[in-house]
């Protein structure tokens, strides 16, 4: 666990008694995805968020991002209300969404191009980060030309290439094969561990999580309400995919986290 995110110090996310209500125009519906949720999530931190279908859970990270506010309650980062979408914070999503026109260092480059600074700085930016994505010998290829993993390492440099406090994954690896997810689970983590920052992941395989997280947040069925946060205590440098689905600690936390899950009645 990344224990220095996670003692002392102020949250860099704080969410207090949360309610947000999904309004549908066309057919003039509303239902109520997450409600009164409390939730804290500390700096340079790993939290992965888990529940069942429906429960709010990329409703949660859109709030944090601020693309939607809150009915009741209050979202914060570091101590200042969230009102709107900011560079702080970055989103990766299940979808690729590089532009296909262009290559992979110009798709990195493209925020550092919006915050207006010059070509060369921003291309030896962008470069640094497609070398950590180990994609420097496809810097200059396009979105067509890369397999989905190749794709999916690049929409994490680009976000990274802006330098947020916080980076947001809504079930980013779910549109890739089985060994490619596991592939790129191993890479984010490496990544992850060179280039700290607080990360808010969200996925619906416990398995995913508990490989991933310092601490997972288990939400019930909609509307979504904290039902659980499990620690997840296994060093950082313990975690490969050979090794680690016959770890004790792995399968006692893994079946942990399921159970609760799983439990509808909670």
């Amino acid at each position: 666990m990344n224990t220095a995110a996670l003692t002392g110090g102020t949250p860099k996310i704080s969410i207090r008694d949360m309610t947000l209500v999904h309004v549908n125009e066309e057919r003039r519906q509303s239902n109520v995805s997450v409600e009164n949720l409390t939730l804290d999530i500390m700096e340079n931190e790993f939290l992965c968020v888990v529940g069942p279908s429906g429960c709010g859970k990329s409703t949660l990270l859109s709030a944090i991002a601020g693309f939607m506010q809150p009915q009741t309650g209050t979202v914060t980062m570091n101590g200042e209300r969230i009102t709107k979408p900011g560079a702080d914070r970055g989103v990766v999503f299940q979808e690729y969404a590089l532009l296909p026109w262009k290559t992979v260092l110009d798709n990195v480059a493209l925020g550092l191009k919006f915050r207006g600074v010059p070509r060369a700085d921003r291309e030896a930016k962008a470069m640094e980060y497609i070398a950590m994505a180990r994609l420097t010998e496809a810097a200059k290829k396009y979105p067509h030309e890369l397999s989905g993993g190749m794709r999916q390492r690049a929409a994490v440099a680009r976000t990274l290439a802006n330098t947020p406090e916080i980076m947001m994954m809504d079930e980013p690896f779910a549109a890739v094969d089985a060994q490619t997810r596991l592939s790129l689970q191993e890479e984010l983590l490496r990544v992850w561990n060179d280039n700290p920052i607080t990360v808010l992941f969200i996925t619906h395989s416990v398995e995913e999580a508990v490989f991933l997280a310092d601490r997972v947040a288990v939400l019930t069925p909609g509307p979504g309400k904290l039902r659980e946060i499990v620690e997840i205590d296994i060093p950082r440098n313990a975690r490969h995919w050979d090794t680690i689905t016959s770890d004790p600690e792995f399968i006692a936390l893994r079946d942990r986290v399921m159970a609760l899950v799983r439990d509808q009645n909670g």
